[in-house]
């Protein structure tokens, strides 16, 4: 279902000018839950995310890909935002950053540091003044780090 609600949901997104950071989908019967993240250059605000609904909406009730009732839900990323994309990790290279693998790497399957990158499908991190090369595919979670 998630994969079909990103194929369908990103180039709406993508034509209004933003990017869809992540999607959210928790089927509960008649109190699903759909949560579209959203980020744009400046950030979003509650209009943006007004006018994404609206739009999403529309576009969810012409092609129906979920065919119990739901409740939509649109907002920013926040300050944890998530790293889903190739392009995260580069966008967002000299930032704290926090991954979760699948599996143990190196006896640990927590790594937090500052991101240095991505090379040949490889997420670079620097922990305690040590870089990590961490396979993109082995990774369940990545995360920011608010600077607060």
């Amino acid at each position: 279902m998630r994969a079909t609600l990103l194929k369908l949901l990103e180039p709406v997104l993508e034509s209004l000018g933003y990017e869809l950071v992540e999607l959210e989908f928790h089927p509960q019967g008649r109190g699903s839950l759909l949560r579209v993240f959203i980020d744009r250059e400046g950030g979003v605000n509650l209009d943006d995310c007004e006018k994404v609904s609206r739009q999403i909406s529309a576009v969810m009730d012409v092609e129906d890909p979920i065919p119990s009732a739901y409740t939509l839900e649109v907002s920013s990323p926040g300050l944890d935002r998530p790293l889903r994309k190739h392009s995260d990790y580069t966008r967002f290279a000299g930032k704290q950053a926090k991954l979760e693998l699948l599996i143990p790497r190196e006896g640990r399957r927590r790594f937090t540091g500052v991101l240095r990158g991505l090379e040949s499908d490889e997420v670079l991190i620097e922990v305690d003044e040590v870089t990590h090369r961490l396979p993109l595919g082995e990774i369940a979670k990545a995360r920011l780090v608010p600077e607060l």
